[in-house]
């Protein structure tokens, strides 16, 4: 760190160290490592460490006793112009729980779109080049692979502590590995999502599934739901429609699931957007009383729905968590506590669902966006 002259000697001589993951990955192995090219959060966490960064994040700030000279200086390289508020949000959170942890900073931002990839390396170029004016920098890589080499190249850099947003699998050919990954699990929520519905609707339910399209985020969401409910609970698909995370595509899918597939009580949708097609259709065809139906993310849209009785439950992501725990973590570097971090953070997600009452679930709704506010945020 370059700006931090009155931390003790040892604090000053961790963070002046490499903030590469000091232990060899992976803590423990698991079966199907061969088949991955990524490590998953429970075998890179040491134990107790995620729940220990989720507990301090979910609670009051406990203020920075340190002193500062300067504040940090903190680089954010992220696809922010994009239409996600994701990283708005986030943005918000970060600096709102610095602000409350009393830690002094400045932020630079190096936004793109999703799509921009190359703009992405420029930036990370840029603040490779320019290190000595920076002692963080959080990169939102526009895709992983893509990005592995400059998320390799800002990790290394001496004197820079580098968090990764958006992504909770650290790559397992990464040189070095940045200093912590800060994500929501699609394979958590949906086994969230599993053990919630198997005590709400019992065993040996006959089901269809919206969607989303194929890859990594929907074989967790969707592709890990179903393997749950069947092994647990004897659960059956009847029918599985792609409708590629859009509102029509969840429109569609639930017309032919109410044309078709009439045993079908319940309808497990991947993602907001096709979670309110589906809503529609059934609204349209009279039957939001006769299906199940459930969203995913736990957005003021489905929560909305929830609310008028159209959709039935969703996993909820507490949505600012990852801002709060970059900020929590960042003091925890201040104070030489880096070592009881986890490698991976992964933000709190509950479920929220039909029978709450609707204080229950306005409560929901401000903790999952305590930073960043309830509501569209102005652009």
């Amino acid at each position: 760190m370059k700006r931090l002259t009155s931390l003790t000697t040892l604090a000053a001589a961790l963070l002046a160290s490499s903030v590469a993951f000091s232990q060899t990955l992976p803590l423990k192995t698991l079966p199907d490592d061969a088949d991955r090219d990524h490590w998953v959060p429970q075998q890179v966490n040491k134990e107790g460490s995620l729940e220990a960064l989720q507990a301090a994040t979910g609670t009051a700030a406990t203020k920075y006793t340190g002193t500062q000279d300067k504040p940090l200086e903190i680089a954010l390289i992220y696809p922010s112009a994009d239409v996600s508020d994701f990283w708005a949000r986030n943005y918000l959170a970060l600096i709102k729980r610095l602000d409350q942890l009393g830690i002094k900073y400045n932020t630079r931002e190096f936004a793109s779109r999703q799509v921009e990839h190359s703009l992405q390396a420029t930036y990370a170029n840029q603040v490779v080049q320019d290190a000595d004016l920076y002692d963080f920098v959080i990169f939102g890589p526009s895709e992983l692979a893509t990005q592995a080499d400059n998320i390799d190249k800002l990790a290394a850099t001496e004197g820079l502590t580098t968090f990764v947003w958006a992504f909770h699998t650290p790559l397992k050919d990464l040189k070095t590995q940045p200093a912590g990954w800060f994500d929501f699990s699609s394979a958590y929520g949906a086994l969230k999502m599993c053990d919630y519905m198997l005590e709400r609707l019992g065993k040996d339910v006959t089901y269809s599934m919206n969607r989303g399209i194929p890859g990594i985020t929907d074989n967790q969401r969707s592709g890990d739901f179903k393997d749950c409910v069947a092994e647990k609970g004897g659960w059956n698909v009847e029918y599985e429609h792609y409708g590629e995370y859009q509102r029509a595509g969840g429109f569609e899918g639930t017309n032919s699931i109410l044309q078709a597939y009439p045993n079908s009580k319940v309808i497990h949708n991947a993602n907001t957007a096709m979670a309110m097609g589906s809503v529609e259709a059934q609204v349209a065809a009279g039957k939001t009383k006769e299906i199940f139906s459930t969203g995913w993310g736990g957005t003021g849209l489905e929560l909305d729905a929830i609310r008028r009785g159209e959709l039935d439950a969703t996993p909820m992501r507490m949505g600012d968590d990852v801002g709060a725990a970059t900020a929590e973590s960042i003091k925890a570097h201040l104070e030489g506590r880096q070592a009881e971090l986890p490698l991976v953070f992964l933000g709190r997600i509950t479920i929220a669902h039909d029978q709450m009452s609707k204080d229950e679930i306005d409560a929901l709704e401000k903790e999952a966006f305590r930073f960043s506010g309830v509501g569209a945020l102005k652009r």
